[in-house]
């Protein structure tokens, strides 16, 4: 720049005739070949931006070029050699705040060439100490990122997003450079979407989680809980290439802090809301990097706030186990006694949904548990005996809270909801690793759990298809088939595996269980007694398609995919000649 804007305010008179209007003038200068011109109608230009006119900013925009621009912003920065220290800055402010105002009309905020300046404000967050320019910085920022999709995912690319966040843990509270930018954080958050993002954009993503978990872990203000629910906005979106590239980075940093965040929400003081958040994050993380994350020994540089693996397990758990404790009690309420029939349907889908959150991160937990007692996962800490009996008997409890909210269901003639299914499937899950468990309340209730039917079912199937695990170790024994018997259960057992041989895509584990349970259930068919049935003859018909019609296929390609299918067709063809033995002695 061979000009500084105070001298180009003075020449800007000059070549101004009175009667001139002053847009004219501010785009005559504006488009001068001198650099000094230009500054000149940058000055004017500030106030034309303020008044509000989209045609007018335009023009100003068209005028003075984004090369210009950039140019100044570069100058300010000082990557462009010469002019005073005080004259950086000055060029910087007045670039911000053309810029500021010439976004404030979409159509230029959503301009290739404002779009392309992101990169270098972000810098200037990063190294300003000013907090006006700070502000003006994030306006900026937000209105481009507002504007159109381009100008959002600019911001994902390398090193964009650490330039902005990584300055946030610094700014004061309550200030409006903070507020500006949480504002930027979570628009950004909920606008792009990583579905069809790029690898290198993916990587400005994963940017984003690991700088809000750092915001997360080491903030104690307000901008924590807002850390919080934008890292379960990201990461709890259905499997995505976010969450491929967050399981193959190397470092665990990200992963430290956010388990020190979630230990600061459990062991304080705060709304239930935010517990549930930070238990949702607990199972979002569970779910994207397996289920002994939780009982994983990870480390970090400030281990004051980190929580011991056996004491971080348990207070998740018992976190858990508290809100599933109220939001049953509370559930149970809204729908057997509440009178005010109002507000009763939204507060209970809320709480549904909640509960749904907290079951699934219960599942997760047992089979954390199983893993460990089996020692067949690897976490890097194996958590000690006595907590994972504490973990066992706290789980007990629960699931026989689970049951009684069931038997509350079974009072009141309820055997269809969303609510119930989930029900049906954390006890599934539970006493597929203890079939034994609350065994009295368990066999009671049986019959009522295979009545089930979720909200969109015309009949029970899922309800049956979560108990298989339990029932096919249960039948081996003459009194559980018994149990199964005393209400015909394995009539609808039989029904279910009928139903998985014409459908596709169901779960093959699901139809092995099934098979498993009928055939134990015919091996006691002498202690049980049980009649002799149509429904076997259906379900060996039925068998037989279905083997049939999976050796037919001629769409089988490689030899893995061969060799998966021949392995499962036979292990069912040793079910059907059982069966049929079983059948012609029956006969």
């Amino acid at each position: 720049m061979d000009s500084s804007p105070t001298s180009a305010a003075a020449a800007a008179s000059a070549p101004m005739a009175a009667s001139a209007p002053p847009l004219d003038d501010c785009l005559r200068l504006l488009r001068g070949e001198r650099d000094e011109q230009k500054l000149a109608g940058l000055l004017v230009a500030a106030n034309v931006c303020r008044a509000g006119d989209a045609d007018a900013v335009r023009k100003v925009y068209d005028a003075v070029g984004p090369r210009f621009l950039r140019r100044l912003l570069n100058t300010g920065l000082g990557k462009v050699e010469g002019g005073k220290e005080e004259e950086r800055e000055a060029y910087l402010r007045l670039a911000l705040t053309v810029l500021a105002g010439l976004a404030r009309a979409p159509e230029v905020a959503a301009d290739e060439g404002v779009v392309s300046t992101v990169p270098l404000v972000a810098e200037v967050v990063s190294k300003s100490a000013d907090p006006a320019i700070t502000v003006e910085c994030f306006e900026l920022l937000s209105l481009i990122a507002i504007a159109s999709e381009d100008g959002a995912y600019k911001f994902c690319e390398p090193g964009v997003i650490d330039m902005i966040y990584l300055q946030i843990s610094s700014l004061p509270d309550g200030s409006k450079c903070i507020e500006l930018a949480i504002n930027l954080m979570q628009l950004l958050v909920h606008k792009l979407k990583v579905d069809n993002m790029s690898e290198e954009k993916l990587q400005g993503m994963t940017s984003m989680v690991t700088c809000l978990a750092r915001l997360f872990a080491v903030l104690h203000t307000a901008v924590k809980f807002d850390a919080l629910h934008m890292l379960t906005a990201l990461l709890s979106q259905k499997e995505s290439p976010l969450h491929d590239l967050l399981r193959s980075m190397p470092a665990s940093i990200w992963e430290s802090h956010i388990r020190v965040g979630i230990t600061a929400i459990l062991q304080n003081r705060v709304v239930s809301s935010e517990k549930l958040h930070a238990l949702l994050l607990a199972e979002c993380m569970m779910s994207i990097l397996g289920e002994d994350w939780l009982s994983e020994d990870c480390k970090i540089q400030d281990t004051q706030n980190m929580l011991p693996v056996d004491k971080f397990v348990l207070l998740v758990l018992e976190s858990a186990r508290i809100e599933v404790a109220v939001l049953l009690n509370e559930l149970a309420y809204l729908k057997y006694e509440s009178s005010n029939t109002s507000q009763t349907d939204e507060a209970i889908s809320q709480k549904q949904r909640n509960l749904a959150i907290l079951f699934s991160l219960i599942e997760r937990i047992i089979k954390m548990i199983s893993n460990a007692s089996s020692s067949e996962g690897a976490p890097s800490q194996t958590i000690r005996e006595s907590t994972i009996m504490q973990a066992i008997t706290g789980l007990n409890e629960t699931i026989s809270l689970v049951l009684d909210f069931l038997q509350d269901a079974k009072d009141h003639g309820q055997r269809k909801g969303d609510d119930l299914l989930a029900a049906a499937r954390i006890v599934g899950s539970y006493l597929a690793e203890a079939p034994y468990a609350c065994k009295e309340k368990t066999r009671n209730l049986l019959e009522f759990i295979f009545s089930i039917e979720g909200q969109d079912e015309s009949r029970p199937f899922y309800s049956i298809c979560f108990m298989l695990p339990m029932i096919s170790q249960i039948t081996m024994e003459a009194d559980g088939c018994r149990t199964l018997a005393s209400f015909g259960g394995y009539k609808a057992v039989i029904d279910c595996l009928v139903k998985m041989t014409e459908q596709d895509g169901i779960d093959n584990g699901s139809m092995f269980l099934a098979c498993d349970t009928i055939i134990n259930f015919m091996s006691n068919r002498k202690s049980v007694h049980i009649p002799v049935d149509s429904c076997f003859i259906r379900l060996l018909k039925a068998l037989v398609t279905w083997a049939a019609s999976k050796i037919g296929t001629n769409i089988i390609t490689g030899t893995r995919q061969t060799s998966q299918i021949i392995s499962f067709v036979g292990s069912y063809r040793l079910s059907i000649k059982k069966l049929m033995c079983f059948d012609h002695c029956l006969f």
